[in-house]
């Protein structure tokens, strides 16, 4: 086995390839200082316990407590997780922050009484209250939080919840254990016969080969881990699901769709014009399939196929500075503030940028009020879609620096609505970028298939995850068990309509609903859609307006959580309500594969 390609151990990985979190704390003695200092505040909660109604000076007191809490929490809970991310085989990071944790439900606990104390008080009186100027910095929360009066329960209710919190997160938990630790792929040979280990990472690589044997390889050992796993992993989506419907039950919520988009004033039509104006456009998806099919010289298309490259011969190469390099230059219409700033993390050290062992797999975009926008990669030079994940990040991590350093902290932390749309706008800059730089048809027709692709992933399929959680919990709150059958089953059918007759679907995929990782969050993927439907919008207009709207797009990225999300993305220029931005996008689709039929 000594011509494997091993993941290396974190020990080593070049300091240089790998984030800094100094800004967080200089060392773990560091953290356990401020954990201890912190820990020790939980019970400060109580003095404010039945004092809330006293008058605005009490009330701000409680809250400014909570806030200044909340935000050394922040901090100290980054720290840890992202410990634990970078390599879940060292037990000390997973006893941090399981410790953070637990000294977060007990917070959690301690300050139950805060909501519904607060929604007790008559509203004439709450409002007197809400117009003091020592409650100012809480007004706006204040008025968000009397929304939620229908769905606040009694003092010893909610702390019976908050007690719940820990023990709420171990489905995902089970699930991350499996999937990034414990679940062993073993080797697959790529198409110079070298032997790769397979992990989450080099499988995406190993769907670009152009070799199919390769493909089918990487895909059927794969998917035989989740078979074998199938029943552990089939309990814990289960035990997700389960948790949503009681929250939201316990909230008097319809649904647990209702409860998951109430916070951001989503109403449920939104979610409901993405499945009904994607469900019309599927006949395109169809036909780009068999354009797909026809030019790879297929008698049948299979999933493993559908991530190649249809000119494999283009593929190219990008090192991590290069990746940057072109990332920068796609993003140049935001600015120089915007692309300086985000030069200085990118090739300084916000990035933790390949593959180790233990590390967890994918790409995310972290970070806290009091330290970098940290990124998490699992960058591989030979997988073009990882340029654009990076691209994806950056959007986020700069969209973090923007409102952190325009609001105050109980404004920053934009909603997960509008997060997305940074994301993808900056993946929509980076391929107009690409597709501009085309030297000939062949280059264009390549770029032209990432782009089909991009839309095909964010579009296209994350409305099906979007349909699959909807009707994974309507099953669950019908009362229907939710067994490895039923699951499967649920899937399939949707891979049946999704991919169109002429496809061949292969049993395997079915277990494709097991390996999601946003499906233990669920309700969070249909903003993938929407979001690469605003971004798309977004960016037409930015890339072809002047000052005013880019000053709009970076107003919309420092405004944080202080508009609702409807509301920021209206004054940026594009408005969700209306299905308008989901079928313009849906339009360029249909547009792009008559070009790629007409190119290759």
């Amino acid at each position: 086995m000594s011509n494997v390609r091993q993941l290396p151990p974190r020990s080593a990985v070049r300091v240089s390839d790998t984030w800094d979190l100094s800004r967080l704390y200089a060392s773990d003695d560091a953290w356990e200082r401020d954990f201890n200092r912190w820990e020790k505040r939980v019970a400060g909660y109580a003095r404010f316990q039945g004092g809330l109604a006293a008058g605005a000076e009490a009330l701000a007191a409680c809250l400014k407590f909570d806030r200044d809490f909340d935000r050394l929490g922040e901090r100290l809970g980054t720290y840890a997780f992202l410990k634990t991310a970078e390599d879940a085989t060292r037990d000390e990071y997973q006893r941090m922050y399981g410790r953070y944790l637990n000294a977060a439900s007990r917070a959690a606990q301690a300050s139950s009484y805060i909501r519904p104390e607060i929604l007790a008080i008559r509203a004439a009186r709450l409002n007197e209250l809400a117009g003091d100027r020592r409650l100012a910095p809480f007004r706006l929360w204040l008025e968000r939080l009397v929304r939620y009066k229908p769905h606040t329960l009694s003092k010893k209710e909610e702390r019976l919840l908050a007690m719940q919190t820990e023990m709420a997160q171990t489905a995902g938990q089970v699930f991350r254990k499996l999937n990034d630790a414990d679940l062993k792929f073993g080797t697959v040979k790529n198409e110079q016969g070298q032997s790769i280990e397979l992990t989450h990472a080099s499988f995406t690589a190993l769907l670009h080969s152009p070799k199919r044997s390769v493909r089918r390889t990487a895909f059927e050992q794969l998917y035989r881990q989740y078979d074998a796993h199938r029943h552990a992993l089939a309990a814990a989506l289960e035990g997700s699901i389960q948790r949503d419907v009681y929250y939201a039950r316990a909230r008097n919520f319809p649904s647990a769709l209702e409860a998951a988009l109430f916070p951001d004033r989503v109403p449920p039509a939104v979610y409901d014009n993405l499945v009904a104006s994607v469900h019309k456009r599927l006949p395109a998806l169809y036909r780009y399939y068999d354009v797909r099919r026809r030019k790879m010289r297929l008698k049948q298309l299979h999933h493993y196929d559908t991530y190649v490259p249809i000119l494999s011969e283009l593929r190219q190469r990008h090192t991590w500075n290069e990746a940057v390099s072109t990332v920068l230059a796609a993003l140049e219409p935001l600015g120089s503030e915007y692309c300086g700033t985000l030069q200085r993390g990118l090739r300084g050290r916000w990035c933790d940028r390949y593959e180790n062992r233990g590390k967890q797999s994918g790409a995310f975009s972290c970070g806290c009020y009091d330290g970098e926008p940290y990124i998490l990669m699992n960058y591989q030079e030979d997988v073009l879609d990882h340029v654009f994940t990076l691209a994806h990040e950056a959007g986020h991590s700069m969209h973090s620096h923007y409102a952190a350093r325009s609001q105050p902290y109980q404004y920053y932390n934009y909603a997960i609505f509008v997060a997305e749309v940074a994301s993808t706008f900056n993946e929509e800059l980076l391929s107009r970028h690409l597709l501009a730089q085309a030297g000939d048809d062949q280059r264009r027709a390549y770029l032209v298939n990432r782009r089909i692709d991009a839309m095909r992933a964010t579009i296209f399929r994350q409305t099906m995850f979007a349909e699959f959680e909807k009707q994974a919990h309507a099953s669950a709150e019908s009362g229907e068990p939710l067994t490895v059958d039923r699951f499967r089953s649920l899937y399939r059918e949707l891979l049946e309509r999704y991919f169109g007759p002429d496809f061949a679907i292969d049993d395997a995929l079915s277990l494709e609903c097991f390996r999601i990782p946003h499906f233990y969050r669920a309700f969070y993927v249909y903003k993938y859609a929407t979001g690469m439907s605003a971004a798309i919008a977004l960016a037409q207009r930015v890339a072809g307006g002047g000052k005013r709207q880019l000053d709009d797009y970076l107003g919309f990225l420092k405004a944080g959580c202080s508009q609702d999300p409807l509301d920021l993305l209206r004054d940026a220029g594009v408005d969700m309500l209306k299905p308008d931005a989901i079928d313009a996008a849906l339009e360029e689709f249909e547009q792009l594969v008559d070009e790629l039929d007409r190119l290759v």
